[in-house]
């Protein structure tokens, strides 16, 4: 008998404790102190007015009844497809159609290179996943203060993959890529979008998903996880997402 809050993802060694969960997600708000990037304009909301209805409780209107201004790559935790660069459109909709995976999640120092980029490398990604094999991976850059998530990204020039990187990324196996940073590409490269293009490469775009902005707190260890990757339904190359992970542990036997 399985304890309650106890989740069998038919794993013979493990069990996910689904009572723990840890979400991974930036809450998307109004004020200075939202998250963004790429220039994106920032998250608003207006109460709807029409005659003389006025959608705020604030302002005598009988509900609240917003519109927002969201800009889904810009302004918070989101998973895209390779929509994301075709001139067709495919929604995530239908290359997100799995939402449990297990997920291995790691920390990493960026290497600064000479001309000051940060930039995720292979050889520090083959230290630490030495002979691993996951479908997702969630990778933590450090330093990891609070203040990632109301970070002010444009023209900064975040830390990035090296397109080695993320053929390594791609030679363990992960169909589905966690990372706090604003894009796994420089945030000015000309178009190229090399980190991208290697990840969704031939057969991977049906199935493959990067997911942008998360933030994993420092009290989340390194190691394997549960992961649930909720996907809000924007019928677009990327939506807003809550991805949440869920401790592991051990199978009674």
């Amino acid at each position: 008998m399985i304890a309650k809050g106890l989740f069998d993802f038919g794993d013979p060694d493990f069990l996910a404790d689904l009572n723990a969960g840890i979400d991974l997600s930036i809450l998307i708000r109004e004020g200075e102190d939202q998250i963004n990037c790429f220039y994106a304009p920032y998250f608003k909301v207006d109460p709807v007015k029409m005659g003389t209805f006025v959608g705020a409780v604030a302002e005598g209107g009988p509900v609240n009844f917003y519109n927002t201004n969201y800009n889904v790559h810009g302004q918070g935790t989101h998973t895209e497809c390779i929509g994301h660069l075709t001139k067709e459109r495919v929604s995530i909709q239908n290359v997100l159609t799995n939402y449990w995976f297990r997920v291995h999640v790691c920390s990493i120092y960026p290497t600064k290179r000479e001309n000051g980029d940060l930039v995720i490398e292979q050889r520090t990604l083959q230290s630490i996943l030495i002979d691993e094999k996951m479908e997702a991976l969630a990778i933590r850059t450090l330093p990891n203060p609070d203040s990632k998530k109301a970070r002010k990204y444009s023209g900064q020039n975040p830390c990035y993959f090296s397109g080695e990187a993320m053929q390594f990324v791609v030679s363990l196996g992960v169909k589905h890529l966690l990372v706090d940073l604003p894009s796994v590409d420089r945030e000015e490269d000309g178009g190229q979008l090399l980190a991208h293009r290697i990840f969704w490469k031939e057969e991977r775009q049906s199935e493959c998903t990067i997911t942008e902005l998360v933030y994993i707190p420092d009290d989340l260890k390194d190691g394997n996880y549960l992961l649930y990757l909720q996907l809000a339904p924007f019928d677009l190359d990327a939506a807003p997402s809550r991805p949440i992970v869920y401790p592991l542990v051990n199978r009674i036997k």
